[in-house]
């Protein structure tokens, strides 16, 4: 007798019937049955079909739970597209959100601002007197980083401005771990995308020394700017809000990029090489004798309108990021009547150089200096003769034979600046032909 007659083959279902899945249908047959949905994806379409049926099903039956399956697997299909979209959703609105909280950060931070860091060392400018009328006699380095900055609310008109209070001192106890502490630090800020510039705060007694340090130590043509005041924070005309407002705008401009260190006190811009202090208590104190200012701040703009040619900043030779000392360079400061008893000194207590400020062109008392300074050099402490006067060039062989003495001439730097450069070039070298060119470069 025949078996039983499998069930007519179905229609298949057109592609525009809707997506499917591929589903078992019945556990009772020895090879499964699957109810078929063109659109799955990535599955083979299959016909419902009965194979070696063990189970007498009517041909109704079959259809009827294949037709469930079909509802039930649409069913979820559909709620699967739906979890979808509504991830997506959820996804999307979280970045809109995270673009809303960013833009709104960037407005309150000032959209298109410059960012300038303010480091804060002391001085004049973070001073404090016993009245508004105190403009001598005061206290210098009292007033914190915080206060500085909340004192001139405009600074958030012309920068993005962060201040930080790197030490706190009266200037002229300013020394060599100072300046190296400093020094690394604008350039590991420097080093960073999200700073433009950088405003230090300082006292202006030693202000020409520290930026003309930065000038040779710094590694970047980003803007640094040095700047003080002359009288106190507390005083009725304090110069410091209007100095340090300029310094931000100058720090965060294009026009001061590559121009070196500078130094910015009242609306005149010099550079770090050549400002010097020319008065005990004015404000306008710094000045670039014989050379000239390099710019003024006006209407909250720098006009440039000369420039030092002197290598500086990230063409400098001189690294001190792995260093924690510098070599010892002393001053002796030459006089009439003058004796030998500070070159035999700082000889005796071991400085590695000595910069001879010597009477106009730099010249040597005999029978006196010259002898001693001769036998300093013999024991291969550097000589660097530079003159008091401040002004000029120092003549190679000129008040004295340098070639024959094995000395050193300071060019133009003043006595000060000689110094700082010759500590530098110790780092380096102790050939004096070597120094010289330094000296004749920076």
């Amino acid at each position: 007798m025949p078996g039983p007659v499998p069930p007519p083959r179905p229609k298949p279902r057109r592609r525009d019937e809707g997506p499917g899945i591929d589903v078992p249908v019945s556990k009772n047959w020895d090879v499964q049955t699957f109810a078929v949905y063109p659109h799955a994806p990535n599955e083979q379409t299959k016909i419902i079909s009965t194979l070696d049926r063990k189970v007498r099903l009517t041909d109704h039956a079959v259809l009827s739970e294949a037709g469930r399956i079909e509802k039930t697997s649409g069913k979820r299909v559909v709620e699967m597209w739906q979890f979808r979209v509504r991830n997506h959703m959820m996804a999307t609105m979280s970045v809109l959100f995270a673009l809303l909280v960013s833009l709104d950060a960037a407005n309150a931070r000032g959209p298109g601002l410059p960012n300038v860091m303010v480091l804060a060392t002391g001085g004049t400018i973070a001073g404090t007197g016993s009245s508004s009328t105190t403009v001598v006699g005061y206290t210098a380095a009292t007033v914190g980083i915080d206060t500085l900055l909340n004192a001139v609310p405009e600074l958030k008109t012309v920068a993005n401005v962060k201040g930080e209070q790197v030490f706190q001192i009266a200037s002229e106890n300013m020394n060599n771990d100072y300046w190296l502490k400093l020094a690394k630090r604008v350039n590991t800020l420097l080093a960073q995308d999200d700073v433009d510039g950088i405003v230090i705060t300082h006292g202006t007694d030693t202000i020409e020394e520290t930026s003309y340090f930065l000038d040779l130590v710094v590694k970047s043509k980003k803007p640094v700017v040095i700047v003080g005041a002359m009288r106190p924070s507390t005083a009725i005309s304090a110069d410091g809000p209007i100095n340090l407002f300029n310094a931000v705008i100058l720090a965060g401009s294009e026009e001061a990029v590559g121009k070196g260190v500078l130094v910015a006190l009242n609306d005149q811009i010099n550079a770090a090489r050549e400002v010097t202090k020319n008065n005990t208590s004015t404000a306008d104190t710094f000045r670039t004798p014989e050379l000239g200012f390099l710019g003024y701040m006006q209407g909250n703009k720098p006009y440039f309108y000369r420039q030092s040619t002197r290598r500086h900043t990230a063409d400098s030779e001189f690294d001190v990021s792995n260093l924690d000392t510098l070599p010892q360079v002393d001053i002796v400061y030459g006089y009439a009547n003058m004796n030998r008893v500070a070159v035999d000194a700082f000889v005796a207590a071991g400085a590695k150089g000595i910069v001879h400020a010597g009477v106009g062109d730099g010249s040597l008392a005999r029978p006196a200096v010259e002898p001693a300074l001769d036998e300093a050099r013999k024991k291969g402490v550097v000589i660097v003769r530079s003159s008091r006067v401040g002004n000029g060039i120092v003549a190679r062989n000129g008040e004295a034979k340098d070639d024959e003495h094995d000395f050193v001439v300071s060019d133009t730097l003043n006595p000060q600046k000689a110094r700082i450069l010759l500590m530098l070039a110790l780092t380096k070298t102790s050939d004096t032909k070597e120094i010289q060119r330094m000296f004749y470069t920076y």
